[in-house]
């Protein structure tokens, strides 16, 4: 069967939350794939004043976004800039601290663990989209110092995540995003797209590409990837010459700011799983009549 199922799961994992500000519903669904290679992070309390929400679309496998779902608000929330009130930094240092984390000794440990072991461990968790935990964001060992050990040389995994992440604080709304994974806003029924989708047939996309010496081969970067923005695929970020945003593979991400106003409805970040089937505009249709049979 390779990658593929010879008959989709359709068994659908949801959730929902919120607090005072907001409220959040969440749902998975595996697909055609053999395994379930997406994740997420809900924090509504992220802290007083401030939600967070991710979603990692997985590829080559589990573990990256499974890490990013980790690791990615924790590194947001820890920076300098953060504490200082520049969210729009603070977020894209967090986007390429994936990749620095993921290198080395601890990190070929981590990934190994999130992609393999605790398949083992927990068959239960198989098929359902893995999620990081509110209790898991304080109080937990993220300073990752150097470690000698048979796998200090590691470079990185070969497999890679998407990621679409959204801060609120108070009226404040930033989108960050790299890959194809989208965030779109219903701003009085209207579909306000918040991110742009990575795909290697875009200009500014293309010419990194190609100056980092690599390829556009029927729509895929190095003939392998359909996207071009990602945290992972280290083997796609190996020029030594190139700072890490100007990398074949690039996990900068597309920041975007707008202050939320009374006509803005609700958000939705999805992967492209969903944006091949539907457009913006008919996603935000679907859910403000769904939203209508619903009391709050």
């Amino acid at each position: 069967m390779g990658v593929y199922l010879s008959a989709p799961r359709i068994e659908k994992a949801s959730e929902d939350g919120g607090n005072s500000r907001l409220k959040y519903g969440l749902s998975s669904m595996q697909g055609w794939r053999s395994t379930m290679e997406d994740a997420h992070a809900a924090y509504p309390d992220l802290d007083d004043s401030t939600s967070f929400f991710g979603v990692y679309d997985g590829h080559g496998g589990k573990a990256v976004s499974k890490f990013c779902a980790k690791y990615l608000h924790q590194q947001f929330i820890k920076h300098e800039a953060y504490l200082a009130g520049d969210l729009s930094t603070a977020i894209q240092k967090a986007f390429f601290r994936m990749d620095e984390m993921m290198r080395g000794q601890k990190g070929w440990r981590e990934l190994a663990i999130l992609g393999d072991r605790i398949d083992r461990v927990s068959g239960t968790i198989e098929g359902l989209i893995w999620s990081s935990r509110n209790g898991e964001t304080k109080d937990h060992d993220d300073d990752w110092p150097f470690e000698e050990g048979p796998h200090s040389d590691f470079y990185g995994p070969n497999s890679g995540s998407t990621a679409c992440v959204a801060v609120i604080r108070n009226n404040l709304l930033i989108v960050a995003n790299a890959g194809d994974s989208r965030c779109v806003m219903s701003r009085n029924g209207q579909a306000l797209d918040m991110s742009k989708d990575h795909k290697p047939d875009l200009e500014v996309e293309k010419e990194r590409i190609q100056k980092a010496g690599g390829f556009i081969q029927c729509g895929r970067v190095n003939g392998t990837l359909n996207l071009a923005r990602a945290i992972g695929d280290a083997e796609l970020k190996q020029n030594k010459f190139l700072p890490a945003e100007k990398q074949i593979l690039s996990a900068e991400p597309d920041i975007k700011t707008v202050e939320l106003c009374d006509d803005d409805e609700f958000l939705v970040l999805a992967c492209d799983g969903i944006w091949d089937c539907m457009s913006s505009q008919q996603l935000v249709d679907f859910v403000r009549e769904k939203l209508k049979t619903r009391t709050f």
